[in-house]
This record gives structure tokens, sequence and C-alpha cells, in this order.
């Protein structure tokens, strides 16, 4: 009984998680559609999505994925023994640290701006124009960097009180920031990118003001102090350091195709970043959804001893992901350029360049299955405080993609595309090793593979592939208005989901396969 009620928690949690997200990624489609209308695939485009990059990945395998991955954990353990003293303590230590590191980072950041440039996007330091206008991109934008960190250390908080829908409602901020900026600011002025830069700036500030009502409900507004001596705070330093690569493998190959992309022809940085974009719709609502609460309650039975919930709750969140992952596979490969040319393609964004993001898309569609798993995989290794063993991986993952990126870019002359598909690779490649480990840990089992579950799961997804190949032959989207597209996309969206959902239920799947 105790087993069902932490998985239903997690269900509805998730459930709770993912809608907010949902209007966030939503808000983001509209925030991309206000940045390329301005911009198109243009040097200043490849620039600010290049250049934003560079804080945000530092946000999110430092503050988002590593910190929350090695604070929750221990945070957990706290409120798990009620010790409301030491918990106080441990947030109080941990803050004291924290904004002294961050200060000391952005300063470092914005004395050697240029440098950072060299080594992120060294496409773009040996043109002086270029240079210049992405180090004061950089400068102006890197400071959001310290600010969300704060935001994920008391949405860390927030989430292992099980409260989650303030911390995912958060992202909201930043696109209604930035989608002000590009519509009302940006045309305004000289050189219209560097709104989006200073919006970009306003949304940490918001963000994290956003925080503080939610953290005094719960009585926990943590006060900066400086204790190295602190319990929590030496074991969460040994688990920071490994977690830092561990839990940012995938944002670690972002990286590297962000180095990559700025190497190749004008228009490749824009062209990834939007089919990144669409991936991070699915990704965002279903798998980061799961993912985040899964964290706070495995943290929670392993502190408990409580194998069997532990093992459920894994399985459970295996389960809906694989039923989440397959329809958001399908539907991105067979209708990438419709879903491109409807939602980016105006102003200065052209068809030519829905042909191009359209192929990274369907090159990071294959792998957005195992970029899901990852989700769940990493936090299992987590919640038990064993860092290492995703740090190995992640070091593996980092170096077949850094080659595949050269042999498939470069070598094989496939641009953006071999980028795409070197993440991909990567991804699939950790998610079987990391599964491997945790079956010879005896939490996690291959059996459901060829489960009745599955074979369901795979009959309807070949329904929908059906309707899609069939509707999709009937229509040419190049010649479309924005009016046409916008309908046959909502009528192929809404019948997707009846075909896939439908099918789903007709051969037996119910919410209670899930929780």
């Amino acid at each position: 009984m105790i087993n069902k009620t932490a998985a239903q928690l997690n269900f509805f949690s998730s459930i709770k998680v993912g809608g907010w997200t949902f209007l966030s990624r939503v808000a983001g489609l509209i925030r991309d559609i206000f940045t390329t209308n301005l911009l198109g695939a243009s040097i200043f485009h490849d620039i600010f999505v290049v250049v934003l990059k560079i804080p945000n990945v530092f946000r999110k395998f430092f503050a988002e994925g590593a910190f929350s991955q090695a604070f929750i954990p221990i945070y957990s353990e706290y409120l798990a023994h009620k010790d409301d003293h030491g918990s106080q303590e441990f947030l109080n230590a941990l803050l004291g640290i924290l904004l002294t590191a961050l200060f000391v980072f952005t300063v470092l950041a914005l004395l050697f701006a240029p440098i950072f440039i060299l080594m992120f996007a060294p496409g773009f330091y040996f043109d002086i124009q270029k240079q210049e206008l992405a180090v004061g991109l950089l400068r102006i934008m890197f400071p959001y960097l310290a600010l969300i960190s704060l935001v994920a250390f008391a949405a860390g908080i927030q989430n292992s009180h099980n409260k989650f829908s303030i911390p995912a409602a958060t992202p909201l901020i930043f696109n209604l920031s930035l989608i002000g900026s590009a519509w009302l600011v940006a045309p305004k002025i000289d050189i219209p990118v560097m709104a989006l830069a200073w919006g970009v700036l306003l949304a940490g500030f918001l963000q994290l003001l956003f925080q503080i009502a939610p953290l005094a409900i719960i009585k926990k507004i943590p006060v900066p102090k400086i204790d190295f001596q602190n319990q929590g705070v030496k074991k969460f330093f040994i688990l920071i350091l490994p977690a830092i690569l561990a839990g940012g493998i995938a944002q670690i190959n972002l990286l590297i195709d962000t180095i990559f992309a700025s190497l190749l022809m004008t228009g490749s940085p824009t062209w990834l970043y939007v089919s990144d974009r669409l991936i991070q719709f699915p990704m965002g609502i279903f798998a980061i959804a799961i993912g985040t609460v899964l964290l706070p309650s495995l943290s929670k039975a392993y502190a408990e001893k409580a194998e069997n919930t532990f093992i459920l709750q894994l399985e459970h969140a295996f389960k809906l992901i694989f039923f989440l992952a397959i329809p958001s596979l399908i539907g991105l490969v067979l209708f990438a350029s419709p879903l491109l040319a409807t939602i980016f393609q105006r102003g200065a964004f052209l068809w030519s360049d829905v042909e191009q993001a359209s192929l990274s898309l369907i090159g990071f569609a294959f792998g957005l299955p195992f970029f899901m798993a990852m989700k769940v995989l990493v936090p299992a290794f987590f919640s038990r405080q064993d860092t290492k063993t995703p740090m190995l991986i992640a070091l593996l993952s980092l170096l077949v993609n850094i080659i595949l990126n050269y042999l498939l870019a470069f070598y094989l002359e496939l641009g953006h595309l071999g980028l795409a598909i070197a993440s991909s690779f990567s991804a699939v490649m950790s998610v079987i090793i990391l599964s491997l480990l945790l079956k010879k840990d005896g939490l996690i089992s291959f059996a459901g593979i060829f489960s009745p579950f599955s074979f369901k799961v795979l009959i309807a997804g070949i329904a929908l592939i059906s309707f899609l190949l069939i509707y999709n032959q009937y229509f040419n989207f190049e010649l479309f208005t924005e009016i046409q597209r916008l309908l046959h996309m909502s009528i192929a969206v809404v019948v997707s989901l009846l075909v896939y959902f439908g099918v789903s239920f007709m051969l037996g799947i119910r919410v209670t396969d899930f929780r």
C-alpha cells in the first residue's frame, strides 16, 4: 500500500509539473518565433544563441543538474530524520558558499570574456566584429548564471518538500521577458540583439524574486553563512565534484556541439538551436517533469531503506517515459519540416532554413527516447548518493561525442546533421551502460521490454505512423499560407493524439499502468 501510494503521488506530481512545463514550453516556442522573425538565421542570431548557451550550459549542469543531484539527496536525509535545526544550518552554510563561488566565477567571466568566447565559440573569436558582439552579449548575460543558480537552489528546497508548482512555473518568466524584449524594445534600437541580452538578465532577477514567497511559506529561507565544517556541506562537496560531469552529460555534449557549430557555415548554430527547441518540448513536458519529481522521491525511499518502493517508482517512471517517447519520436521524424515551417518560417527565417533545421531535428529525434531515459536513470544513481558511476559514463560519452562530432560533421561533411547524430548516439550508449549497471544491482528489469505493455505501445505507434504517412502525402507545406499551415498542423496533432491514445486505450493501456 505504501509503495502504491508513493507511486501515485509521483504520477500526479509529474502531471502537475508537466502542465506548468507545457505552458513554459509553449511560451518558449512563442519566444523563438519572435526572435527568429526578428533576426532569422543571421550571424546576429547565431551569436546570440551560442553565447546564451554558455551561461545556460553552466546553469544546467552546475546548478539545475549537478547541484540539485547532490543537494536533494542530502537535504532529504535531514527531512527524513526530522532534523529541522540541522537542515536549516545546512541550507545557511550552503547558501553562503554558493554566493561566494558565484560572485567569484561571475567576476572572472566578465573580466576574461574574450577567453570564454575563444573556448566555447572559437568560430566567432577570430573575426573582430563577431568577437566584439559576442563578448558584449556575454558580459550582459553571464550574471544570469548566478541569479538562476540561486533560483535552482530555491527550487531544490521546494521540491524536497513536495512543492513543485512554483519551480515548474518559474521558466515562464524567462520566456515572457524575452518576448517583451523582442517585441517592444529590439525593433527600436540599432542593434536589436542587445535588447534580447538585457531581457535575459532582467529575467534572472525576476525569477529569483519569485522564489521568496514560497520559501517563506515553508519557513525555509536560508541566511548565508560560511561554514565549511558543516557535515552536510562536507558530504555535498564529495558528491558535487563528480556530479558536475555525471549530472550534465547532455549539457556537456550540447556545449561540444556549440563549439563545433560555431566552426560550420553561417546558420548552423541557429538550425541546431531551433531543432533542439522542438526536442526540448517533449523533454520538458514529460522527461524533466518526471525526473524532477522522481529524485526527491527516490532519495526518500533510499534514506528510509524502502527498496521495494524504490524499484516500483523507477519501474513506473520508465514505463511512462517509454509510453510518451514513442509518439514524440514518430511525430518529430515524420513531421519535421511541417512543424518547423508552421512555428518558425516567417520574417527572416526562410524555407531553406526549415529544410536545414529539419535535418538536425530528425537526427536529434532518434535519440529522444534515450535523452528522456537519462532523466530517470541519473536520479536513480544520485538518489543513492552514487555520483562516481554516472561521472565515468559521462566522461566516456563526452569522448565519444567529440570523436563523432569531428568524423560526422567535418570528415563525412554532414555538418550540423552530424552534430545531432553524434549527440543521439552518445545518449544511446550512456543509457545502455547505466541500465546494465542498475540491472546488476537488481534495481531494474529488462523483462518489461518484451512485456504485453511494450507490444501494445508499439502497435499504437505503428497506427500513428500509418496515419501521419497518409496525411502528409497530400499536402505541400512550403506552398501553404500561415493560416493553412496552422490549420493542417492542428488537425494532424489532434488526430495523432486520438489515434495513438485511442489505440492504446483499446489495447487496454490505462492510467493505472503508471501509478
